[in-house]
């Protein structure tokens, strides 16, 4: 439809926002594994895992965004995290840069 032509561009332009964004915070993620496992730090800290969901549920409903929309997303990325975190602590240290 041509109607929506402009709206679905600037969808696309933040979506592909989205995913650079998105793979740079889990490249992150993965330094954070090898500092965790050099450290002896569990992957999961309930703690920082509940501070990351409500800082950005809280940022959501400060933009007039549906809090537990946000809470919903932060919830399958921190779970992606957490578990990218512990595949990458269970590798053996030679695999870990490859």
């Amino acid at each position: 439809m041509q109607l929506l032509q402009t709206h679905r561009r600037r969808i696309d332009e933040l979506d592909d926002k989205i995913v650079r964004l998105l793979v740079e915070r889990y490249g992150i993620i993965e330094e954070v594994a090898v500092l965790k496992a050099e450290h002896g730090i569990p992957s999961v800290l309930p703690d920082r895992v509940t501070e990351v969901i409500e800082r950005n549920a809280r940022s959501a409903a400060a933009l007039g965004q549906d809090p537990d929309l946000i809470r919903r997303i932060y919830t399958l990325m921190v779970d992606e995290a957490c578990a990218l975190e512990d595949r990458l602590m269970e590798q053996p240290a030679e695999n870990k840069s490859a």
